[in-house]
Parts: structure tokens; C-alpha cells; sequence
């Protein structure tokens, strides 16, 4: 079936381990697809609209344009990441960004001088980016995000397939390489994110990543809450005790 010929569904189809076995070494595009004829307007991408956020969203946009896409505006971005937003969205066509801020309330009560990032990480990130997205999914039964093995840490295990806070989780370039990415951004002349020539590898917000000495280590993230045993914002966590993260096993 052509990509713009794909019916949205009655009803939502949960998520199997058939499914993720199905989908174990599928192409990105196969899984993107495969994830809109299951939920159709049930599914949301989330991005950063980070270093290398613009292979997946090329690739959702050959499946349609209209899948909505989550975007976290923390109120602690590089400029530069809020101006690669627009333009990227603009290029691509895509025709649904929601740009997820956090709660007013949240923020009065909990970090009113925008300096909780100093004192408790884990809560600066959970007000800016958990509490955000976990009232937007409340729209969705599922969602794509752009983790990748190569990545490492706790990553090296992911799955293509998850099934996390009664939601499936598709993770469409789990299986590709860093070279693989590259090479599809090279194809079709996908634009880098303007902070990648400057030295980070990732980019998040902007207090808690620093460019680093040698952009090409192993360690993409490496820029990331340098000097702290923290690796995730907390996202990608999951908080309800008894269910499985992995459907797809130790892939």
C-alpha cells in the first residue's frame, strides 16, 4: 500500500509481542508505517528537534505529514534548537507541531527562579519534560521516539517495540547505526541542527549540555549532564511498578 494511501483505523489494535518480533529488524519506514495503519490518528511523535532529529522526521513525513509531533519547549533551549525547530517543521512540511510547555502552576511552585536545575536535576526535569508529556499522551495510545542502540547506556538493549504506561512505544531507528543515520541525512540533504558544528553531538537544554572535545567519540551523549551519573531525563523511564518496559525481549 502507498504511504499516502494508508487508511487510519476503527479501532485501536494494542501492542503484541508478535509485533514486536515482526518489527525486530524492520526498516525505519516499515515501522512508521506499520505504527500508523495500527493507531492512525492515535499516534504522536515526540522529537527534540535535536542534533539528529531530522532523519526520523523526514521519515514520518513520507508516511504523512499530519502525524502529530511532540516537541518539548522546556523554557531552557538554545535559540538555536527553537530556530532549527521552525525551519525544519516549515521544510518538511509537517503540519501538526505541538510545542509542549510546562505548567505555570508547576513552575511557581516548584522552580519560580528557573534554578531547580542546580539543586535537584531530576525534578527541573520532571516538571520541564515529564509532566509536559505525560498530559499530552493522554491523547494517544502510541508514540515514536528517535532513541537508537548506538547511543549506549541503557539504550543499547531498546527494543523496536515497547509497551510502557499502557502505551506502545516505537522506537523506528533502534537498529541503525550512527553511519546509517548519516548516510540517509547525506541522501537527502537533510539540514544539521546549527550547534552540531560547534561540538555537541546531542543537544538538549542548554544548562545541562556542553559541547565536547571530540565530537566523534563513541559516546554521543556524552555532552549530557556532564559530571552526574544521570543519562535520562526521565521520559523514557518507566513509573508503573509490574509493567514491561521490552516487548521485544534483549534485543
Amino acid at each position: 500500500m502507498a504511504f499516502d494511501q494508508i487508511e487510519r483505523p476503527t479501532a485501536v489494535v494494542p501492542a503484541t509481542p508478535d509485533l514486536a518480533e515482526t518489527l525486530r529488524d524492520a526498516h525505519p519506514l516499515e515501522v512508521i508505517q506499520a505504527a500508523y495503519e495500527l493507531y492512525g490518528d492515535r499516534l504522536a511523535m515526540v522529537s527534540s528537534f535535536g542534533a539528529e532529529s531530522a532523519v526520523l522526521l523526514h521519515l514520518v513525513s513520507r508516511v504523512s505529514k499530519d502525524i502529530p509531533v511532540l516537541f518539548l519547549d522546556t523554557g531552557m533551549l538554545f535559540g538555536q534548537t527553537l530556530d532549527y525547530r521552525r525551519q525544519l517543521a516549515e521544510r518538511l512540511g509537517l503540519t501538526d507541531v505541538r510545542d509542549l510547555r510546562p505548567a505555570f502552576a508547576d513552575l511557581a511552585t516548584v522552580d519560580p527562579k528557573s534554578d531547580l536545575h542546580k539543586t535537584d536535576i531530576d525534578a527541573c526535569c520532571h516538571i520541564r519534560k515529564v509532566l509536559p508529556l505525560d498530559r499530552a499522551l493522554g491523547d494517544f495510545d502510541a508514540w515514536m521516539t528517535g532513541r537508537k542502540r548506538f547511543h549506549g547506556g541503557d539504550r543499547l538493549r531498546l527494543a523496536t517495540v515497547e509497551y510502557s504506561e499502557g502505551k506502545t512505544k516505537f522506537n523506528p531507528l533502534a537498529n541503525w547505526s550512527k553511519a546509517e543515520l548519516d548516510a540517509y541525512a547525506a541522501e537527502h540533504d537533510l539540514p544539521a541542527h546549527p550547534l552540531v558544528a560547534q561540538g555537541f553531538p546531542s543537544v538538549g537544554c542548554w544548562p545541562c549540555t556542553k559541547p565536547v572535545d571530540n565530537p566523534n567519540v563513541s559516546d554521543i551523549r556524552a555532552g549530557r549532564w556532564q559530571g552526574q551519573e544521570k543519562t535520562e531525563c526521565g521520559i523514557h523511564v518507566a513509573r508503573v511498578p509490574g509493567v514491561p518496559e521490552n516487548l521485544g525481549g534483549d534485543i
